[in-house]
């Protein structure tokens, strides 16, 4: 499956954004989708992860509450809204894909087995 990451930006402390990530060249519902992100210095980090197929979802502490994934099995695209927006969020965001033979929530506590592209750029200013 391939997957085209869209809707970074930037954005003032405590804002709102909303990536998209478009998937085609495979079947949506056999894939787990996750959002991950590397800060400059910084390991890559799974974010928000979710299992298409039945809508588990696994996010990781340092955005519940505030970011959400979601995925639109008619249009292939998983979504991951971002609000309440810190400088710590400030990274390059990737969606990539694994079978669902494993989970959302070990998909994003794995991002070492997370294939991705080019990402997206978030900055979140102060």
């Amino acid at each position: 499956v391939q997957l085209v990451e869209s809707g970074g930006g930037l954005v003032q402390s405590g804002g709102s954004l909303r990536l998209s990530c478009a998937a085609s060249g495979g079947t949506f519902e056999d894939y787990v989708i996750g959002w991950f992100r590397q800060a400059p210095g910084k390991e890559r980090e799974g974010v928000s992860c979710i299992k298409s197929s039945d809508g588990s979802t696994y996010s990781t502490d340092a955005v519940k509450g505030r970011f959400t994934i979601s995925s639109d099995n008619t249009k292939n695209t998983v979504y991951l809204q971002m609000n309440s927006l810190k400088p710590e969020d400030t990274a390059v965001y990737y969606c990539a894909a694994i079978s669902t033979w494993y989970g959302s929530g070990w998909f994003c506590r794995n991002p070492q087995f997370a294939t991705t592209g080019q990402g997206t750029q978030v900055t979140v200013s102060s």
